[in-house]
């Protein structure tokens, strides 16, 4: 993840809003004690807020990609000892193949055999780019005898470790606070689905000013260690269900969740996993954004707790998903840090990740 400002990894929840009659410039009466009511009612369910379980793990994070990502193009000699650049202006970084020759695929392998096996001087690639689905034709280049490449370097499933925010009633689960983007082409990157791992914290390397710090943890891929399912990876998170919350959570604590009019600058705390235990830790909420410019960087925080700026030095990679907690509500999560200063981050507001599973 490459920047100013690095990951640590926009709509707030939608109002309902009353249509009443009006005609000729009067409205009826009985509309606008009903308009009232409604909106006492929606006030009221929004200052309660919902319910949900307190994160701060670690966990691990396997996602493969709804296609074959493209990451870049690239020239190659032919058999013939011919300079070859057959995708050029055809393909580009962030398209997504999903077909060759219209059949299905869905991983590296499947795109490598369809190559492998050509039986046409052309091959069609089906893209999705955006939100527009099209078909290129393109010639293989031959680089070996019988052996043709397409030219096309790609990517298709990411692996990394994040921290749990929250989990609902119904098992599903907000992390990161902010998407996974491709560590080559800066995309947010299209899923098809994805597993959620348990980890194994092995080091943390402690951050400085213009070099924030990292967890490091291990994970095995196996069915013992799974731990749900992911399903979305969306600007303000990735999200999922989880099917073992016994072995996600050691203790289920409920918490509150605060409307974004509640939250204020002042004290708060962070909630994550450091030297093996999970606690809180002091922080200060300096800068609140209500505009929703930038859904996942709405509060601006900074660490003022000692020991944890003596463990980590402030915020670290891996830390994104870390749940920010103030006056005994759930207000959002950690998402970046700030590069040059690694005591401060952004933080994302929890009623732009409830909004993501609803």
């Amino acid at each position: 993840m490459k920047g100013s400002r690095k990951r640590t990894g926009k709509r707030l929840l939608t109002a309902v809003f009353l249509m009443f009659a009006a005609c000729a410039g009067w409205v009826c009466a009985g509309a606008l004690e009903q308009e009232n009511e409604i909106r006492q009612a929606e006030a009221s369910t929004k200052t309660e807020g919902e319910t949900v379980l307190l994160g701060g793990m670690p966990v691990g994070i396997y996602m493969e990609t709804d296609g074959v990502m493209v990451l870049s193009t690239e020239t190659m000699k032919g058999i013939d000892g011919g300079e070859y650049e057959p995708a050029e202006g055809l393909v580009r970084t962030g398209d997504y193949i999903t077909a060759v020759n219209g059949e299905l695929i869905s991983g590296k392998s499947e795109l490598l055999d369809a190559v492998e096996h050509l039986d046409s001087e052309n091959v069609v690639l089906t893209l999705q780019r955006g939100e527009e689905t099209m078909d290129v034709r393109i010639r293989p280049v031959e680089c070996e005898p019988d052996e043709y490449r397409l030219g096309i370097w790609v990517r298709d499933n990411v692996q990394g470790l994040g921290t749990v925010t929250f989990v609902t009633g119904q098992s599903r689960f907000g992390a990161l606070g902010h998407g996974i983007h491709d560590v080559d082409t800066n995309v947010l990157m299209s899923v098809s689905g994805g597993t959620l791992y348990k980890t194994s914290i092995q080091d943390i390397l402690k951050g400085q000013d213009g070099n924030p710090g990292t967890m490091e943890g291990i994970i095995v891929y196996n069915s013992y260690n799974i731990l749900g399912s992911i399903d979305k990876n969306t600007e303000a998170g990735i999200y999922g269900t989880v099917d073992r919350i016994d072995q996600l959570f050691d203790e289920q604590i409920p918490i509150e969740t605060a409307s974004t009019d509640e939250i204020e600058t002042g004290s708060a705390t962070i909630r994550c996993f450091v030297d093996n235990e999970l606690k809180e830790y002091e922080i200060q909420v300096t800068d609140i954004d209500r505009s929703g410019s930038e859904i996942n960087k709405g509060l601006v925080i900074q660490v003022t707790d000692p020991e944890l700026l003596e463990k980590t030095g402030g915020i670290i990679q891996g830390m994104s998903g870390s749940p920010i907690i103030q006056n005994g509500k759930l207000i959002g999560a950690v998402t970046h840090v700030f590069v040059q200063d690694s005591t401060k981050g952004y933080g994302i507001f929890i009623e732009n990740m409830l909004d993501q599973v609803k």
